[in-house]
């Protein structure tokens, strides 16, 4: 087996096992429903954007619905924006006024989705956001939503940095002390130097709140983007795949790869770059093959409904999980090098070849031969068999030539109707 990370402060036992998340971005700007950036991207005054927040009503939230299809789809935690960058707070905090208790809808809408969640037997995590472009004493910097308007600016020129992170920190405390046991605090982001105005660990107040999160939650997962080296107990990737296991001074890391359903996070209705069933298992697989997790969004609407489409593609990874679910649940990269367009998972003695492309009859591994004890299909256990080919053999008409070390897996011709092909390859102790 390759190098496995070090031992992390946070619990990471059951996060390495478990390695596939639902991430939820639900907010105000599920009303807008173009993008949770929408009030950056369109530099919308609070003012106006206050008319999402006054017309938020999900009548039709059930969370138990939503625990159910992301148990149904092989997920086993999930992380919820409890606020996103806009400020608007998914509970009843004492600290702002700006939360869904004080909207048309009236109540707090994490409570009963944490209890709901923890019914289906997942971990529990929060994504809050380090920024807040609705608060009064969050600085305008070259991302706030309002950066261009030189009247706001101008009048908010004073705005004191120090009363934000206390309220930053009153709000985390909120959060890890009214829920019970939080597994996943997932905080966002530090942009020291991107932009005029960035803010980093000095702003946040990172390491006296990182000490926070530990005293309050001892077994806590903290990701890394508090700007605050060696805090981290997990890395977290977004919005693309790691070439290999994400390493940090050299070292593997525990991680995960971040991905969207469509590119938005937030529920955005005229988005059609939705990624197919497949390309969705893939990336699974893929991230497993590497030592990592997979944390796959979906963006709520404004009735507080999963819209079809996600639906639909949950639905189609859960019945692929349903039949392949162990060669992802407790597995791990392998130190053997796969064929062309396949991936390795490993669990002890069980190796797993994800075949993402499917071959002609004939698919071959190098330095198995003599290794393995049993190989199946592993959607319907049915056997594949095994041939270690002559290496002196020369190759001609319907005779292959093999090479030393290279076993030989005979494919039947009909790919199997999964989406992604398993094989699971029991080694010899």
């Amino acid at each position: 087996m390759p190098t496995q990370p070090e031992p992390t402060t946070g619990d990471t036992s059951w996060f390495t096992h478990d390695r596939f998340g639902l991430f939820i971005h639900w907010g105000a700007y599920s009303l807008a429903a173009r993008h949770e950036w929408v009030r950056q991207r369109e530099r919308i005054r609070d003012e106006d954007y206050q008319k999402y927040v006054d017309h938020f009503y999900p009548d039709l939230y059930d969370p138990n619905v939503w625990a159910r299809e992301a148990k149904n789809a092989g997920m086993k935690y999930f992380v919820v924006t409890t606020k996103h960058h806009e400020g608007f707070c998914l509970w009843d905090s004492a600290l702002t006024d700006y939360k869904t208790t004080k909207t048309p809808y009236g109540q707090d809408v994490l409570a009963p989705m944490v209890e709901a969640f923890r019914a289906h037997d997942f971990k529990v995590g929060f994504y809050h956001s380090l920024i807040d472009w609705h608060h009064p004493d969050f600085p305008v910097d070259g991302l706030h939503a309002q950066r261009d308007d030189e009247e706001f600016k101008a009048a908010n020129q004073d705005r004191d940095i120090a009363k934000y992170r206390e309220y930053l920190h009153g709000q985390t405390r909120e959060l890890l002390t009214r829920f019970g046991k939080v597994d996943v605090m997932w905080f966002d982001f530090s942009y020291p130097g991107r932009v005029w105005g960035g803010k980093g660990r000095d702003d946040w107040g990172s390491e006296e709140l990182a000490r926070m999160v530990r005293e309050l939650q001892p077994d806590v997962v903290l990701n890394d983007r508090l700007d605050l080296p060696g805090a981290a107990d997990i890395q977290t990737p977004e919005q693309y795949q790691p070439r290999g296991w994400m390493m940090r001074d050299g070292k593997p890391v525990v991680w995960e790869a971040c991905q969207t359903l469509t590119g938005s996070w937030g529920y955005d209705r005229d988005n059609l770059d939705w990624k197919p069933d497949d390309l969705l298992i893939r990336m699974l697989a893929d991230s497993v093959s590497k030592g990592g997790n997979l944390l796959l969004n979906v963006g709520p609407n404004g009735r507080g409904e999963f819209e079809p489409r996600a639906l639909e593609r949950l639905r189609g990874m859960g019945e692929w999980m349903r039949l392949h679910g162990r060669s992802i649940y407790g597995c791990t990269a392998s130190d053997l090098t796969p064929p062309v367009d396949c991936r390795y998972t490993q669990n002890g003695n069980r190796l797993y070849l994800h075949l993402f492309a499917w071959p002609f009859q004939h698919v071959h591994l190098p330095g198995l031969a003599g290794r393995v004890e049993y190989a199946q299909l592993l959607n319907d256990a049915s056997e594949v068999r095994m041939l270690e080919l002559d290496p002196h053999a020369e190759a001609q008409n319907m005779t292959m030539t093999g090479e030393e070390g290279l076993l030989t897996l005979q494919l039947p011709v009909q790919r199997p109707d999964v989406a992604v092909p398993v094989v699971e390859l029991f080694l010899k102790a």
